[in-house]
């Protein structure tokens, strides 16, 4: 018999980010379908949690992150009294590694030794299949995998609130569509010029009669950079970069048309979404870490910063390489990307 037919309580650690927690519900969903009886906890970060708040039958404990001792502390006593027949451990960080100690189950599955890093296999007593160049979607599929379970093709099926959806109707008149620009990733070097999306931006709206909006979070980076792309642009965009929710900008990612994003959590959520993406890709592979549904949209140039910056073929570079250097985003050009716009285009005239 399957081993996932024994697993009636199973509990997932990942904490975070954004785009892999959105990795995670296509496990969820294989269990949803495969074995529907199997009660699943999340142990989850703050934000994550927020973003998928009303996923279905999912008992979520939420971490934060920030919280010190006093977190740990919480979540060591929110598990005293609680036994798993698996976890899925889905997070090789070490804080990840040391908060599994508190876990309780039999099997423990865990990354394989190629994608484990700091000290991931000793907190496991199982690990997923090794498959190379294995996008990461796929990747958090091999835990199911591992139990018996025969799972190919992801399903999401994201639930946004009629709430959120009626914030973005407010906001973002319907006679047009929509190009949204997500600009910039947690990670400052994998974010490509102001001046650039400005041009990108007019293209779309003066060639195609798109209307753009800017979307991110309230920090500084996200507010300066949509400044300067609504005042380097030559038409009017609506920008709402801070202004909305992170379930709102769920909604907004559903409503949009197009979106253009580096590698962020924003562009794996649109992609699960179902909205095309165009995702900016030098300081990683888009092989590894691009939009799961729309690769061949992605402008994909880490290849020519392997050579450059590394000396390398990206295939003799350890899987999950980030080549995060100062002028490796500049190797994309704003031509590059319009080409990928006038291709959504025609395939959708």
């Amino acid at each position: 018999m399957p081993v996932y037919r024994n697993v009636k309580r199973l509990c997932i650690l990942r904490l975070s980010a954004l785009g892999d927690a959105t990795h995670v519900v296509p496990v969820i969903r294989a269990f949803q379908d495969i074995n529907p009886e199997t009660e699943i906890t999340w142990i989850i970060g703050k934000r994550e949690h927020n973003l998928l708040n009303g996923l279905e039958n999912v008992e979520f404990i939420e971490f934060d992150k920030s919280g010190g001792w006093s977190a740990v502390k919480a979540l060591r006593g929110a598990l005293r009294d609680r036994r798993f027949d698996a976890l899925f451990h889905m997070q090789v960080a070490a804080r990840a590694n040391l908060l599994s100690r508190m876990i309780r189950a039999p099997l423990r599955l865990g990354w394989d030794r190629a994608r484990s890093r700091d000290f991931h296999h000793h907190f496991t007593r199982h690990r997923v299949a090794s498959v190379p160049f294995q996008h990461q979607v796929q990747g958090f599929l091999e835990f199911p995998r591992a139990l018996g379970m025969e799972v190919e093709a992801p399903r999401w099926d994201l639930p946004i609130s009629d709430k959120a959806h009626n914030w973005v109707g407010s906001h973002v008149p319907d006679d047009k569509p929509v190009l949204l620009i997500n600009p910039c990733s947690s990670h400052p070097m994998r974010n490509w010029r102001s001046e650039n999306y400005a041009e990108v931006a007019d293209h779309a709206i003066g060639e195609l009669g798109m209307q753009v909006v800017l979307s991110g979070g309230p920090g500084e980076l996200e507010l300066r950079v949509a400044g300067e792309i609504a005042s380097a642009m030559q038409n009017p965009c609506a920008n709402l970069v801070g202004k909305d929710t992170l379930e709102q900008s769920k909604a907004m990612l559903k409503r949009a048309d197009l979106v253009i994003s580096p590698d962020s959590g924003p562009a794996h959520l649109a992609s699960a979404l179902g909205t095309p993406v165009i995702g900016l890709y030098a300081a990683t592979w888009s092989k590894r870490s691009g939009p799961y549904n729309s690769l061949y949209l992605c402008v994909d140039r880490f290849r020519e910063a392997a050579r450059r910056f590394r000396k390398s073929e990206p295939e003799k570079l350890r899987w999950g390489t980030r080549i995060e250097e100062p002028g490796v985003m500049d190797l994309i050009q704003p031509r590059d990307v319009i080409c990928q716009i006038e291709t959504w285009a025609e395939l959708n005239a």
